[in-house]
């Protein structure tokens, strides 16, 4: 009776997790493949933690992002902070605050790599340290969960990718549409080809709101006394104490990677997902400053054009990216796949598939030139076209809309965070790995490097290099 009420428990967690409202779009064997994936870590979960099930996390940058992750790694069963390092005072005494007195602090990374308590890391600091700190933490053996863009640069990401191939250890860069079940879906969808064949991806991700726009709050006690500004620009020229360019990093170039690394590399990891792709081989980018003059040197509004090739995952295809910090719809963040018989649009927790088919016949009358010849030669050639092609393939086929929403209180951030300790613990590949992570961010990266240098990148999505154009 136990083991039927246990097995009841199951399903009706399987059904919260998976019982998404789908319209008109039958079963799968991929759905049925991701019910099993999710029941086999249900029941995993659903044991007791022994003590060599669990993991020790230490998180190195606690600023937004860090919080956030580790709020969502610390609902994973077994996942346990010991270790905090920040380079401001205050984030030091919060991490206290809410994880205990007994957690350790730091401001100097490597006591907590040299800590052998400690499984895996959590890197989410400024962009200009990701790679610096993601192979130091893997030469000393830690499994690895790095923001995105895993790079600040395109010319660190090999030394990445080989830093984990030798270490052996897990890397998974933290974007987290990578391991969306909505994404899952419109992989699926985009695969049994409900939209045709693909030939543009259009993807936005639009603010208009201070905050949005990277203009946090700033401490109260900020100063040279509280931030440990030399260490955060150590390696790099000596320049005076900022705030802003500590707290407000990623608007500078010397730090962030502006809205192309934080913005469109969701845009990019997600597309990749769906289609398969290693990415594009040509990028131009082009934006301005136009509203948040607040002494930061990127864009605040920007938009990419990259030319996917055409490979045997999928056709050629243009993808168009846009970001606007300053945009009057008020902020929207949407992805549309758009086929020849149809259009797969992402956003707000679900998709839409919507088919638009042509006719067989091509048409005629309506606006078309025949309205311009003799009236004679008008009524030969439609009785020409009327028995050439029945009323039927006179018509566009019409199919319903498929409506795929994801189950109300999933967080695809938590899936993402439990993918890589599932990876920890069973050694499988982690879900966005160091080179999809690269793949992701390196045309991202170009785009800046178009934007600023006013030109075209060309790049190989193989061999992971710029090409000389």
């Amino acid at each position: 009776m136990q083991k039927k009420k246990q097995q009841s428990s199951r399903r009706n967690f399987l059904k919260n997790i998976t019982g998404t409202t789908l319209a008109l779009g039958a079963g799968s064997l991929a759905a049925f493949a991701a019910e099993e994936k999710i029941e086999e870590r249900t029941i995993f979960y659903q044991k007791k933690i022994l003590s060599n099930d669990r993991i020790n996390v230490g998180v190195i940058g606690m600023g937004i992002m860090g919080n956030n992750n580790v709020n969502t790694a610390l609902k994973v069963p077994g996942v346990q902070l010991v270790a905090a390092c920040d380079l401001y005072t205050g984030r030091l005494e919060h991490a206290k605050e809410i994880h205990g007195k007994d957690i350790f602090v730091t401001n100097d990374y490597r006591k907590i790599l040299d800590r052998k308590d400690i499984d895996a890391v959590i890197i989410a600091t400024g962009d200009h340290w990701h790679a610096r700190i993601t192979k130091e933490a893997l030469q000393k053996g830690k499994h690895v969960y790095c923001e995105k863009p895993m790079v600040h640069f395109i010319n660190e990401g090999l030394g990445v990718i080989e830093a984990q191939k030798a270490s052996k250890k897990i890397m998974q860069v933290g974007s987290q549409r990578v391991s969306s079940i909505v994404y899952a879906k419109a992989h699926e969808l985009y695969k049994s080809g409900e939209i045709g064949k693909l030939n543009m991806v259009n993807a936005i991700y639009d603010r208009q709101d201070a905050l949005g726009a990277w203009e946090y709050t700033m401490p109260a006690d900020e100063s040279p006394e509280t931030v440990d500004w030399d260490r955060y620009i150590a390696g790099m020229p000596k320049m005076p104490y900022d705030p802003k360019k500590f707290f407000w990093w990623r608007n500078y170039r010397e730090f962030g990677t502006g809205v192309a690394g934080d913005l469109f590399v969701h845009l990019l990891s997600g597309t990749h997902v769906i289609t398969d792709s290693k990415g594009p081989n040509a990028i131009f980018a082009s934006g301005q400053l136009c509203y948040w003059k607040d002494g930061r040197n990127v864009p605040d509004v920007m938009t990419g054009i990259m030319q996917y090739p055409e490979t045997p995952e999928h056709p050629a295809f243009q993808l168009t990216l846009q970001v606007n910090f300053v945009s009057g719809t008020g902020g929207s963040e949407v992805i549309r796949f758009v086929g020849d018989e149809g259009t797969i649009d992402i956003g707000g927790g679900g998709l839409t598939v919507h088919r638009s088919i042509m006719s067989k016949a091509p048409g005629i009358g309506g606006w078309d030139a025949l309205t311009t010849y003799p009236k004679a030669m008008q009524e030969t050639l439609v009785q020409k076209y009327n028995q050439k092609y029945s009323p039927d393939e006179q018509k566009r086929p019409v199919k319903p809309d498929i409506i795929y929403k994801e189950p109300q209180g999933y967080d695809e951030h938590l899936e993402h965070h439990t993918n890589f300790f599932d990876s920890v613990r069973t050694g499988k590949p982690a879900v966005e790995d160091a080179v999809f992570g690269f793949r992701a961010a390196a045309p991202c990266l170009a785009c800046n490097e178009s934007y600023f240098k006013k030109k075209i990148i060309y790049w190989d999505p193989e061999q992971m290099k710029v090409k000389e154009g």
